[in-house]
């Protein structure tokens, strides 16, 4: 519980066996009143045996989906057993589960929260085409929503159980689909967003992928996103 609401926490996690245990166990430990699922998205390591050890509850996809089907199943055992509010945090432990709180309490007055990266806290910078692309999602997604969003790509976003209901039957599965499409959607069916600063940290394990020619491609794959996105919702 966190301000009388029933919490869930999120993690979809593909092959992250060397930061997950590490993930599950801060957020257990920072918020001991919340529940967490690890949505193991079709590993081939021992992501899922390595959550269930931290203590998370494990629900495991056949087969990739991505992080919007791995959310959906989140969403849906929300739904299923009575969460009031679900929060996404990735499982490289970028996302400080101190800032849960506060996403939790800007649910009073919205209907989803956003956890911004650029909106003066912490140091997290971008740039090139992917500083370009996500300046373009930005303008014309806080144009729908009326309000100023500077990060419509971050992923570590709460919900209400209104949106948890929604979701759980309706969540996009393509690329970006679960950052751009649902905002676009929520949007334009005059749900209330916002967002909050949030810092964010370098990664747990892994290597994350940075080159030229894949910011570029980032840049065309997401302009094509927003446009199918404002076509379709």
């Amino acid at each position: 519980m966190i301000n009388g609401k029933r919490v869930l926490i999120i993690i979809p996690a593909w092959n992250e066996s060397g930061s997950i245990a590490d993930v599950v166990a801060e957020v257990k430990g920072e918020l001991p009143g919340v529940s967490v699922i690890v949505v193991d998205d079709g590993s081939t390591d021992d992501t899922a045996a390595r959550a269930a050890a931290a203590g998370a509850i494990v629900a495991r996809l056949p087969y990739n989906l991505g992080v919007g089907g791995a959310m959906r199943t989140g969403y849906r055992y929300a739904r299923d057993h009575g969460f009031d509010v679900a929060i996404q945090v990735d499982a490289d432990g970028q996302h400080d589960p101190r800032y849960i709180p506060k996403l939790v309490d800007a649910l009073d007055e919205h209907d989803l929260v956003i956890g911004a990266r650029f909106a003066g806290e912490g140091g997290y910078a971008v740039k090139g085409p992917r500083k370009w692309a996500m300046r373009l999602l930005s303008r014309v997604i806080s144009w729908l929503a009326h309000a100023r969003l500077t990060d419509t790509t971050s992923g570590h976003r709460a919900c209400n159980r209104e949106l948890i209901e929604l979701f759980a039957n309706w969540y996009p599965a393509e690329y970006l689909g679960d950052t751009i499409e649902v905002l676009v959607r929520t949007a334009r069916m005059k749900y209330k967003i916002t967002q909050i600063p949030v810092a964010m940290r370098p990664r747990m394990a892994g290597t994350p992928s940075n080159s030229p020619v894949k910011a570029s491609i980032y840049l065309g794959r997401a302009g094509m996103v927003l446009l199918l996105a404002l076509i379709r919702a």
